[in-house]
C-alpha cells in the first residue's frame, strides 16, 4: 500500500495528444481504462490533459470534456502545460512536422507514430531532441503492435544484425493473400481493401511499396548505425502481380509477398523493397491477411521472428503507450537512433542488383516461331543458367495466325538459378529489342532458404 501510495503522491506526466483519430481516440481510451496500472508501472500518473484535432463535434467514442481543446495542434505543442506531445496526424510535413519542432523547441517530449516523418526529417528532429534533453520516441511507426523498434534498439544490442526482412504493410499483404486465396485479381482485392477501410481512396503510398520504405529505412538506421536514407531503399510496388504468378508461385512452393528487406553486405547496406517469392515453409510465407511480420538475423540470438497486427486503433496505441511509459519512467535515455544524431553518417549503398539469388521471370511472347528460342539464348548469352521453363498456351492461342501477325501472346514462366538482377534485367532488354516479347516482363526475386 505504502508503494501505491508514494506513486500516486509522484508529479503526473501530463500528456497532450495531437489527432484524434482512430488511433488517437483508442489511446485516450486504453489511458483511462488502464490508468491505476500505468501509474504502478510507471512510477507516477499518466494524465491526459490536451487534445487537438480538426474537428470538435466529430463523436470519437470517448468522453473529451475534461481535456483543454485546442483547434491548432501547433499551439498545443507551444502552449499548452504538457511534458509530452503525442503527435497521431499524419505526414512528412505541415501540422504533423511543425507540431513535433514545437514540442522539441520547448524540450518537451515527444511521442510520434509518423513513419513518413521520421523517414523525411528524423534525422534532424533527433539532433534537436538531443540537444534540447527531450525523448523522441516511435515504437508505433514501424510494424503497429509489434515491438520491433525495443527489439532492435535495446534487447539486441549485444548482437550485430545482418539483415532485416519484414511483411511491413497490411494493406499490401491483405491483397497477396486474398489474391491467392479466393483467385482474385489485384484490382479486385483493392477495391475490397478500400471497402473495408484496409487501403486508402489513394493507395499510391501502400501499393507502390513507399509505405514499406520508409519504415525499412527507420529500421535499417537502428539495425546497421547509419543515418536514415528513405532515397536508398529500391522500391517496387505490387500493382504488377497477376493470378498467372500467384498460380505459378504457389505450384513452385512458393507465396509472393512484398517484403522490405534490408542486409548488411561488404560494400555496404542493401535497402530494397519488393515482391518476392517466400518458400511457403518459412515463418514469413505464413504470415496472411492485414497481420506484419519481421524476421531478424543477428549473430548471438540467431534468427528471431516478430509476428502481429501492423495497424488499427488498438494495436498501434498499444505502442504508443509503451513509449509514454518510458518516458514517464526515465524522460530521455540517451540517442534517439543508434548512436547520438550528429554523429551518424550516411551508410554505404549496396547496390541491389549485384545481390545473387535466383529469380522468376514471366514474359508475354509474341505466338510465333522462334519467340521462346530468342528469350532462352538471351539469357545464355548473359550467363544465366535456367532451372525451368514453362509455357502457359492458351486455346486462342492454338488458333492464332501462323504468320504472328495476330499478335496473340503466350505467357511463359522462366525460373533461373542464381545470378543477378542485373544480369535478367539485361538479358530481357534485349528480348524485347528483338521483337518478340508483346509486354513488360515480369521478374520476382526468389528468397530460398
Amino acid at each position: 500500500m505504502g508503494h501505491a501510495i508514494r506513486t500516486i503522491m509522484k508529479t503526473p506526466l501530463r500528456i497532450g495528444v495531437a489527432g484524434l483519430g482512430t488511433v488517437g481516440a483508442s489511446l485516450l481510451r486504453l489511458l483511462a481504462q488502464r490508468r491505476a496500472a500505468l501509474g504502478l508501472v510507471a512510477g507516477r500518473p499518466i494524465d491526459v490533459v490536451a487534445v487537438s484535432a480538426r474537428d470538435r463535434t466529430r463523436d470519437r467514442g470517448v468522453d473529451l470534456s475534461g481535456y483543454t481543446w485546442f483547434d491548432d495542434p501547433v499551439a498545443l505543442a507551444r502552449e499548452a502545460e504538457v511534458d509530452c506531445v503525442v503527435e497521431l496526424i499524419g505526414g512528412s510535413d505541415g501540422p504533423a512536422k511543425a507540431t513535433v519542432e514545437a514540442a522539441l523547441a520547448r524540450g518537451v517530449h515527444v511521442v510520434t507514430a509518423n513513419k513518413a516523418l521520421l523517414a523525411a526529417h528524423g534525422m534532424d528532429l533527433a539532433v534537436e531532441a538531443e540537444r534540447r534533453g527531450a525523448a523522441l520516441a516511435f515504437e508505433a511507426a514501424v510494424a503497429g503492435g509489434i515491438p520491433v523498434i525495443k527489439t532492435v534498439r535495446e534487447s539486441l544490442v549485444g548482437n550485430e544484425i545482418t539483415q532485416i526482412a519484414g511483411i511491413l504493410n497490411g494493406t499490401c499483404n491483405y491483397i497477396l493473400s486474398r489474391m491467392e486465396q479466393d483467385n482474385l485479381s489485384f484490382e479486385k482485392c483493392l477495391a475490397e481493401a478500400q471497402k473495408l477501410g484496409y487501403a486508402e481512396a489513394d493507395p499510391t503510398f501502400d501499393v507502390d511499396g513507399h509505405d514499406t520504405a520508409h519504415k525499412l529505412a527507420i529500421l535499417a538506421s537502428l539495425a546497421f548505425g547509419g543515418r536514415i536514407d528513405a532515397d536508398a531503399v529500391r522500391v517496387e510496388g505490387i500493382r504488377s502481380i497477376k493470378q498467372i504468378d500467384i498460380r505459378m508461385a504457389n505450384r513452385l512452393g512458393y507465396r509472393i509477398k512484398l517484403l522490405g528487406v534490408a542486409v548488411r553486405t561488404a560494400d555496404g547496406v542493401e535497402q530494397r523493397v519488393c515482391p518476392t517469392m517466400v518458400e511457403k515453409t518459412q515463418p514469413l510465407a505464413r504470415v496472411m491477411g492485414v497481420t506484419n511480420a519481421v524476421n531478424i538475423d543477428a549473430n548471438a540470438v540467431g534468427e528471431l521472428t516478430l509476428v502481429g497486427p501492423g495497424a488499427g486503433g488498438d494495436a498501434t496505441a498499444s505502442s504508443v503507450i509503451a513509449d509514454i511509459v518510458d518516458i514517464a519512467q526515465a524522460g530521455s535515455r540517451g540517442p534517439v537512433f543508434a548512436a547520438p544524431a550528429g554523429d551518424l553518417q550516411h551508410m554505404e549503398r549496396a547496390p541491389v542488383k549485384d545481390h545473387p539469388g535466383g529469380y522468376y521471370v514471366r514474359v508475354n511472347l509474341l505466338d510465333k516461331p522462334g519467340a521462346a528460342a530468342s528469350v532462352v539464348s538471351r539469357m545464355a548469352e548473359a550467363g544465366i543458367s535456367l532451372e525451368s521453363i514453362v509455357q502457359r498456351r492458351s486455346p486462342k492461342a492454338a488458333e492464332r495466325d501462323p504468320t504472328g501477325r495476330s499478335g496473340a501472346k503466350v505467357p511463359v514462366i522462366l525460373i533461373t538459378y542464381d545470378t543477378t538482377e542485373d544480369a535478367v534485367r539485361g538479358a530481357l532488354q534485349k528480348a524485347v529489342a528483338d521483337g518478340f516479347v508483346g509486354s513488360s516482363p515480369q521478374v520476382i526475386r526468389i528468397e530460398r532458404n
